[in-house]
């Protein structure tokens, strides 16, 4: 796929191209991963100028979210799974927001007492990811809720039965019958304290605290809520691309040129 897009950017080919797009994945994937600025990646990779310059125009067209959306088929066909799942699990996550964020694009969650973003997740049942928005913080799950089940009927027209949690209220239930989506309400147990997984709903639990592993998304420092948007994408190529190669962590090295034993 991205060579594809570079193909079609060559021009007339009289300039070198300098740097292995697989290069600049890794480069992206390592602030993803580390949390680093740009302006801190190591000395290996690319230029953090070039290395930001394709980041942003591949969010710009799209190619984050298609390169995403070709793993996910692909993890699913590994797993036995047909490419359009017939389930999905939604909930949020409200993650503090750093300096650079506007005023207007963050708020206060009252339930988690934290100021920031929040990202509104649909995941299949093996926790991969469907739908994802980004709202300031004060945004009502259910408001998010309500616009997912309208993206995944568009979208992912074979899901037929989604899990929520109790902040849910009943409107994202009405919204999914009109879409002939059954809604259903995963209730905490009475007497339950602390965390416990849920059943159905732990899949989206786990998908959380795979993102969690990525510290770019600790705190949200992007500027444009787009922008986070794309650095979902990248964690969860990361994770997708870990499970399909079998690797605890990209390889981007070279191999090692044989030593010339020439006297």
């Amino acid at each position: 796929m991205l060579s594809e897009w570079r193909s079609q950017r060559v021009g007339l080919g009289i300039v070198k191209i300098r740097h292995e797009l697989r290069e600049i994945v890794n480069a992206i994937l390592y602030v993803n991963r580390s949390g680093c600025p740009w302006d801190l990646l190591p000395h290996d990779f690319p230029p953090h100028q070039t290395v930001y310059g394709y980041y942003s125009t591949w969010e710009k067209e799209g190619i984050a979210e298609r390169i995403h959306d070709a793993l996910r088929s692909r993890v699913r066909r590994s797993a036995g799974r047909a490419e359009q799942p017939t389930a999905a699990l939604m909930d949020t996550q409200t993650v503090k927001t750093s300096a650079n964020v506007a005023e207007e694009s963050q708020g206060i969650d009252p339930g988690k007492r934290i100021k920031g973003r929040k990202s509104h997740l649909t995941t299949d049942t093996l926790g991969l990811l469907l739908v994802l928005l980004i709202t300031a913080g004060n945004v009502h799950d259910t408001v998010g809720g309500r616009e997912m089940v309208d993206h995944v009927a568009a979208h992912h027209p074979a899901v037929t039965k989604v899990w929520v949690d109790g902040t849910y209220q009943r409107s994202v239930i009405e919204r999914g019958a009109k879409h002939n989506i059954s809604v259903t309400v995963v209730s905490k147990e009475p007497d339950q304290r602390g965390f416990k997984p849920q059943p159905k709903r732990w899949a989206i639990e786990r998908t959380l605290g795979w993102l969690m592993l990525h510290r770019r998304l600790v705190r949200d420092y992007e500027t444009l809520p787009a922008r986070s948007r794309t650095m979902v994408h990248w964690a969860m190529i990361d994770v997708m691309s870990r499970r399909l190669t079998g690797e605890s962590a990209p390889s981007w090295r070279d191999e090692p040129k044989e030593a010339d034993n020439k006297s």
